[in-house]
């Protein structure tokens, strides 16, 4: 395949997990790592067509900063594929919890099957939600689809609600919508809230606003995802394992390349 059909293809994709994504992204990016002007362009053009990628964001951000950027593709490359995430929530989930998920979490949907000890409330939303449990009873795990409009009596009954970030800033983080209902049930009667933020999902609060602009626009209430505040959680779950929120923001690791943002490139 031609690169720039090559980049197309990836910049148009919808439906898999971010973190398919951007490792097909960072191969396709390394057909550019001799043009570098070529390579801001297709890295704007990634982030233009696939905004709520926070991983993106990071692969993109370290590519344009490094002075080789073959050689960081292919360390991006390792990070991603060496994300321990899934592996650390599966160990860590409490024994013969009941768990709320909200959508189709990438990193539970391969933690959970792990653990046929817990049973799981799935809230579909955005029609995803039926698929999860068919998949969760395959693996022999005890699973519930439970309808959008139950989302608040589901996080009321659950011991843990476990959401998935897309993207997490400072202050807060993007996630499908319903993880803030879900969030502020638990909190208010007292069950805990972990958040899982895989491998480059942690970014600085200078690139975290432009991202944020583009998924939520004006009105964030007709949007697919929305932002929660990080007040809410106790925990964030990530490669190393769980931590408090102000420890895990610690290992924010994206530079800050504000030229990403920059118009739109279609």
């Amino acid at each position: 395949m031609h690169p720039v059909e090559r980049l197309r293809y990836v910049a148009r994709a919808t439906g898999y997990p971010q973190t398919t994504v951007v490792a097909e992204a960072a191969r396709a990016l390394a057909s550019f790592t001799s043009d570098p002007q070529g390579l801001v362009t297709a890295c704007r053009r990634l982030v233009s067509r696939q905004p709520g990628s926070a991983a993106l964001v990071w692969l993109c951000a370290r590519v344009l900063t490094a002075g080789d950027p073959r050689t960081e593709i292919r360390d991006a490359l390792d990070e991603l594929e060496g994300d321990r995430t899934a592996s650390e929530l599966a160990y860590v989930l409490p024994e013969d919890a009941t768990v709320l998920v909200v959508g189709w979490p990438e990193f539970a949907e391969e933690a959970l099957p792990r653990r046929g000890d817990v049973e799981v409330l799935v809230v579909d939303v955005h029609g995803e939600g039926s698929g999860l449990v068919r998949r969760l009873v395959q693996s022999d795990v005890d699973a519930i689809d439970v309808p959008l409009a139950g989302l608040g009596a589901a996080a009321a009954e659950a011991d843990l609600v476990l959401l998935e970030a897309g993207a997490v800033a400072p202050t807060e983080f993007l996630a499908v919508s319903g993880s803030r209902a879900a969030a502020a049930v638990a909190r208010h009667r007292g069950a805990p809230v972990w958040l899982v933020a895989g491998v480059g999902r942690l970014l600085p609060e200078r690139m975290w606003l432009p991202l944020r602009g583009r998924v939520l626009g004006d009105e964030s209430w007709d949007a697919d995802d929305e932002a929660v505040p990080l007040d809410l959680v106790d925990r964030i779950v990530g490669p190393t394992g769980p931590l408090p929120v102000a420890d895990a923001l610690r290992r924010t690791d994206c530079p800050v390349v504000p030229e990403l943002f920059k118009g739109d490139v279609i």
